[in-house]
C-alpha cells in the first residue's frame, strides 16, 4: 500500500510539473518565498493581536499554533521522517523556481504552519476561516508548484498543522488566560 500511495505522490507531483502554466508561475513563486520563515502568518497573528477582545486572543491562539506546527514539522517530523526532496530537474519543473531547502521535505512546514494559523484563528474568528483556509491551501500548492515538495508532503503538512492548532486551542481551555 505504501508503493501504492508513492507511486500516486510521484504522478500527482510529475502532473503539476509538466502542466505548462505561466500566468501562475510568478504568484506562486512570490507566494512561497513570502511564506517562508511563516512571514504570512506571523504577520497575519500580529495583526489580529493589536485589536482588542476576541482579535486579540485569535491572534495569540495563531502565533501559538504556528510555532508548535513549526516546531512539529521541521523539528520532529523532517528529522524522523528524512524523506528527500522531489528531483525537479527530472521532473522538468522550469519557471518555477524558489530556492530548494536542504531540510528533509515530509512534512511541509510552510503547509503545517498556514494550516495552524487558519484552524486556530477561523475557530475563533469563524468569518476569517474561508479565506485563511484558502490562503493556506495556496500555500501548500505552491511548495508542489516551485517543485520542492510531493503532494503527500503537503498534506500530511495540512493535518499536522491543523492538528497542533487543535492541540493549542484545547491547552487555552485548559489553562485560560487571566
Amino acid at each position: 500500500m505504501l508503493h501504492d500511495l508513492d507511486a500516486l505522490d510521484g504522478a500527482v507531483y510529475a502532473a503539476v510539473a509538466a502542466t505548462d502554466t505561466p500566468t501562475l508561475d510568478a504568484g506562486l513563486r512570490a507566494l512561497s518565498r513570502a511564506a517562508d520563515h511563516s512571514k504570512i502568518n506571523l504577520s497575519i497573528a500580529a495583526a489580529l493581536t493589536l485589536a482588542p477582545g476576541r482579535w486579540r486572543r485569535a491572534g495569540q491562539a495563531g502565533a501559538a499554533s504556528v510555532a508548535v506546527a513549526s516546531f512539529t514539522a521541521n523539528v520532529l517530523g523532517k528529522h524522523l521522517v528524512r524523506r528527500p526532496r522531489p528531483d525537479r530537474e527530472a521532473a522538468r519543473v522550469v519557471n518555477r523556481y524558489v530556492p530548494m531547502p536542504v531540510s528533509a521535505s515530509f512534512p511541509s512546514g510552510h503547509t503545517a504552519s498556514a494550516f495552524a494559523l487558519a484552524t486556530a484563528v477561523g475557530t475563533l474568528l469563524p468569518a476569517t476561516g474561508p479565506p485563511l483556509t484558502l490562503l493556506a491551501c495556496a500555500v501548500g500548492y505552491s511548495r508542489v508548484h516551485a517543485g520542492v515538495h510531493y503532494p503527500g508532503d503537503v498534506l500530511a503538512g495540512a493535518f499536522l498543522g491543523s492538528t497542533c492548532a487543535g492541540a493549542v486551542l484545547a491547552a487555552g481551555r485548559r489553562f485560560p488566560a487571566r
